[in-house]
């Protein structure tokens, strides 16, 4: 028990020293976990003994990327990727294998092992190069979706390799081959139809009933037994069960769990999918490597130049850009992981000897190494060779945040506090999107349109779905101090300039708030003692006007931005009371307004101890409008000032009385 903990300890010790390292020098995670292997392996200094439960666990790593994949994904934009998966796929693997298979003839191979090795190279890495396509934002481009629908085909295709190896090895005639196949394919059509009843009519009211709860756990619970059981019904019926993972992925990945599901499944995803290339590194024999280097160069070029101009050539003829079939080519001419368990099998069968084994997994390994800094490469790749017209800023896209918001509110709860905002922020035309917890609350919403996310505000992944990082204002409904620390926490390590309004039911936490980086915080006490006393005073006969004028006065003292309003910079933390008491006025500039076509500095408001603190202008707002700024007829000012400085300010910038 002892060596394995310290097993498990220098193996964790290791990553981290070296995950820290690889990203100091701007090299890829994988890397360091691929090299973090080699050093563990029995190759290498030997601490950590390869065993068929770690690779077993390992391979979770795979089950858990690919649920995420399919998280992605809809039955409908699987359909309409097609002739991707089973067009463009079914190409790649049939002509790659056929052309490697003729090369290794004419090196003097047997038959049956060009056939087997031919096929193992034609393969790609799923694991790489999903991971690598979630990182960079490339999922959603044509390249990524080529690449997708390729290495979906390879999934597919590894389960009749995984029949045929055995039988070629027994030389079964072509009928047994046949039958084995037609058996295979029956069961493959079932389980794939029993996984797709499951999640269409199952597992969204399962998903109901657990959200409903409101415990993490339970939801995290869920989450992991619905991967691993899609996992495992695959695995029972001979199938990939990275292959059954997706399915169930997809399956939920139309439902209104999707971002939370995600943000679940993450952290699990990247711990085993850490341990899965550990497994990799460690299966590569440095000493063997370093025998027959120059085959190992010549084996990666012949597989790199092959392998993209493959898919290149058949990508094109299908009619896509000839940019997005050569990025498709980088991504995909590494081997994969499955070839390691094929690898395995033909030795077992004999259909491979030790040394090609060997061989096959130093290119394997080097190859799944290499990915990564071929991928960052390719916008530079393709201008080299001419391929690329368009800047590299715009062939990369924003990974870490959402697009499809923008200068938008995100609203972190969506109870009657956050549809009220809601309310208010609709007529002016500001964007926002809502995060709700509540699954009931959520569907409702949803079907009268409202732009919701259902999740849990404290996870990141669920505030870059809202595209936090985009936002000009995040709001937080509701009252609880813990859990608005939590958030708050995760909103500045996303966004650490964006503005964060907070609401709580009094004043007693405002310092520790605002140490957290919160920019306003408005106090149930408050703001209903003021609505209480404005209809007391009101009914005891006090006019109107004065009413509003004691309390405008209050808010002032109490609230540092206009009340109501979400622009203007945050007054600084040495300021005197008395500057506080400033007075912020908004003015709306009619047509005819004196102060419209001029710029600030002509009005002279210096003189006059008046500031401009704010101008909205449509749809946008300027916090600090520059002294040259030309103010236009609907421009919206905040002023700052003495009540009556402001007064006589507002009188000028209408019609120019002094």
């Amino acid at each position: 028990m002892q060596t394995v903990l310290a097993q498990i300890f220098g193996l964790l010790l290791g990553a981290v020293v070296l995950v820290w390292l690889f990203k100091r020098v701007g090299l890829p995670p994988i890397l360091a976990y691929l090299a973090t292997g080699v050093l563990a392996g029995s190759h290498g200094i030997g601490w950590m003994a390869q065993s068929h439960e770690i690779h077993f666990i390992a391979e979770l790593g795979i089950v858990f990327l690919l649920f995420s994949l399919g998280l992605e994904f809809s039955l409908g934009r699987l359909m309409a990727m097609r002739n991707i998966v089973f067009g463009l796929g079914t190409l790649q693997v049939i002509v790659t294998s056929i052309v490697l298979m003729l090369i290794l003839l004419l090196l003097n191979l047997s038959l049956l092992t060009s056939f087997t090795i031919a096929t193992l190279m034609a393969l790609s890495s799923t694991a790489v190069v999903v991971k690598l396509l979630k990182e960079s934002g490339d999922l959603k481009e044509r390249r990524g979706q080529l690449a997708i629908g390729m290495l979906l085909f390879q999934d597919i295709a590894v389960v009749p390799l995984l029949i045929i190896l055995p039988l070629l090895a027994q030389s079964s005639g072509s009928e047994g081959i046949a039958f084995a196949l037609i058996i295979a394919l029956t069961k493959g059509a079932f389980v794939c139809a029993l996984l797709w009843a499951i999640g269409k009519w199952i597992l969204p009211k399962v998903f109901n009933e657990v959200a409903l709860m409101r415990t993490d756990e339970l939801f995290v619970l869920t989450t992991l037994v619905v991967a691993l059981f899609a996992a495992g019904l695959t695995y029972l019926f001979g199938l990939s069960m990275a292959l059954g993972a997706f399915l169930a992925g997809m399956m939920l990945g139309e439902s209104q769990y999707r971002h939370q599901l995600e943000a679940d499944i993450r952290p699990f995803r990247d711990i085993l999918m850490g341990l899965f290339f550990v497994t990799v590194g460690m299966q590569l024999d440095i000493l063997f490597v370093l025998g027959v280097w120059y085959w190992i160069i010549a084996a990666l070029a012949l597989m790199l130049v092959l392998k993209i101009g493959v898919i290149t050539l058949l990508a094109q003829l299908m009619g896509e850009r000839k940019q997005d079939a050569i990025a498709a080519g980088i991504m995909l001419w590494q081997m994969g992981e499955f070839g390691f368990v094929l690898i395995a099998l033909a030795t077992k069968h004999q259909l491979l000897a030790l040394e090609h084994a060997s061989f096959l997994i130093a290119i394997a390994v080097m190859s799944m190494g290499l990915t990564p800094y071929l991928i960052e490469r390719t916008p530079w790749l393709l201008k080299q060779f001419g391929f690329l017209k368009m800047p590299r800023n715009k062939w990369q896209q924003e990974p870490t945040s959402s697009i499809l918001y923008r200068n938008h509110v995100v609203i972190c709860g969506f109870s009657r506090v956050g549809q009220t905002i809601a309310r208010f922020l609709k007529p002016e035309a500001i964007e926002y999107v809502a995060i709700e917890r509540n699954p009931i609350l959520v569907q409702e919403t949803k079907v009268a349109g409202e732009p919701i996310i259902f999740g849990h505000v404290k996870q990141k992944d669920i505030l870059k779905s809202a595209g936090v990082e985009h936002a000009r204002l995040v709001i937080i409904t509701f009252t609880d101090f813990e859990q608005t620390q939590v958030v708050i926490d995760a909103i500045k390590q996303i966004a650490p300039t964006v503005k964060i309004l907070v609401r709580m039911r009094d004043d007693s936490q405002l310092e520790a708030l605002k140490e957290l980086g919160v920019t306003e915080v408005v106090p149930e006490t408050l703001e209903a003692s003021l609505m209480l006393v404005s209809h007391v005073l009101y009914m005891s006969g006090v006019p109107m006007t004065r009413i509003v004028r004691r309390v405008s006065k209050e808010r002032r003292n109490r609230y540092q931005f206009l009340h109501g309003f979400f622009a203007g910079d945050k007054f600084d933390s040495e300021e005197t009371n008395a500057d506080r008491l400033e007075y912020l006025h908004v003015i709306a500039l009619p047509e005819n307004a004196f102060a419209v076509d001029k710029n600030i500095s002509e009005l002279n408001l210096e003189k006059r101890k008046v500031s401009v603190r704010a101008l909205r202008r449509q749809d946008r707002e300027i916090d600090t409008p520059s002294v040259k700024t030309i103010l236009l007829a609907g421009d919206i000012l905040v002023l700052q000032g003495k009540p009556r400085r402001v007064e006589r300010v507002e009188r000028y910038i209408l019609d120019g009385s002094e």
